[in-house]
């Protein structure tokens, strides 16, 4: 041994690794200190030995659609003696680590600090699963980044479920005031909670594609194509008063034959045109005028969840939710238009504060 040696070498002892989504039994060496005598633990060994690869590896395979029946059958070519002895593979053992694997999802979806999130844009909206709705919060940054922020679990999408919501957004740094667009799909629940919590001048644009599917709900088969095809021409229209206009002039001639399609429209109309208000057009204002974005994510979340057969009670809903928004995260990309964002900013802005220049209003706000 030499003098400058700071271990040795004591042995063998068994062990175990994270490899080829399985464990599998090693011989693992052991070391001591000189000056003290005691064992080191090997940073190399806990990182191999470390589960979280085994974790991630079930996650995205049952993400994938593979069940926890039929892991085994996907696991990665390890040599028949390795296969043969590693372990971890049944379907309990796989249904230990998915529920690890999207615990740690949840955990960290809704503890993430916010602080940083500079936002431009909200959609939020309800995801129903069994008999419960999960509401789901999306966020776009001012660099036009899709953020998943958080969920809540209620019954529906009713107000106290999504002010706690967006309260917990808020009390982990986000900063929820007037200066956001706030995409809704329609629900007064919706619009209440935001109204509470952004303050009552928040700008909400209402989706027009809920509005049009709600309003065609009211009409017989043979009316809808050319109902829709007005509504797609107001919304169309550059001038806000002249497409003000045209619904109004829809609305009231639906009132005659089909009053409660009449009032569907009504309901929320001015909100289905406030980008048009705002002057917002092209790419951006296609992404925005619908909840499209944040449907988009809540597909893949339906998708994951493709094989669930039967909900448990407890976590269950939300672990797979969580899942389901970081595995769309990962492929999300920048929101088409977002080199408009500047301009819907300023645009928010003069809406606000219409006799005080865009740059004094940025001063005041961040006073």
């Amino acid at each position: 041994m030499t003098e400058d040696r700071a271990a040795y070498r004591h042995g063998h002892t068994a062990g175990e690794v994270t490899l080829g989504g399985r464990r599998v039994q090693v011989s693992r060496p052991r070391v001591r200190s000189v000056a003290e005598g005691q064992e080191i633990a090997l940073a190399t060994y806990r990182q191999f030995t470390a589960r979280d690869p085994l974790c991630e590896v079930m996650l995205e395979r049952m993400l994938a659609g593979v069940s926890a029946r039929k892991a085994r059958r996907v696991d990665e070519p390890v040599g028949k003696d390795i296969r043969a002895h590693g372990r971890s593979t049944s379907k309990s053992s796989v249904s230990r680590a998915f529920v690890a694997g999207t615990r740690s999802a949840l955990t960290e979806l809704l503890s993430r600090d916010l602080s940083d999130v500079e936002l431009a844009v909200l959609f939020i909206d309800g995801i129903d699963l069994a008999d419960t709705t999960n509401v789901v919060a999306l966020g776009i940054t001012t660099d036009g980044v899709k953020v998943p922020l958080s969920l809540r679990e209620g019954s529906t999408e009713n107000t106290t479920v999504v002010t706690a919501l967006l309260a917990d957004l808020v009390d982990r740094g986000l900063r929820l005031t007037d200066q956001q667009l706030y995409v809704l799909d329609g629900a007064k629940a919706l619009r209440k909670a935001v109204r509470d919590v952004a303050g009552q001048r928040a700008l909400v644009q209402r989706c027009q594609v809920h509005k049009a599917r709600n309003v065609c709900g009211h009409l017989p088969e043979h009316q809808r194509a050319w109902v829709q095809a007005k509504l797609r021409k107001a919304w169309s229209e550059p001038d806000h008063s002249k497409a003000l206009t045209s619904l109004g002039a829809l609305a009231s001639q639906l009132e005659k034959t089909h009053p409660d399609a009449a009032g569907s429209l009504r309901e929320g109309m001015e909100e289905t045109l406030t980008l048009t208000r705002l002057g917002i057009d092209g790419a951006l204002a296609r992404t925005l005028r619908s909840t499209n974005s944040i449907e988009s994510m809540s597909g893949t979340v339906r998708t994951t969840q493709r094989n669930v057969k039967r909900w448990r009670d407890g976590d269950m809903r939300l672990r797979w939710t969580a899942a389901g928004m970081a595995e769309a995260a990962a492929h999300f990309n920048r929101v088409k238009g977002h080199r408009d964002l500047p301009k819907l900013h300023d645009a928010i802005q003069r809406e606000l504060h219409p006799t005080i220049p865009t740059a004094q209003a940025d001063t005041l706000k961040a006073a």
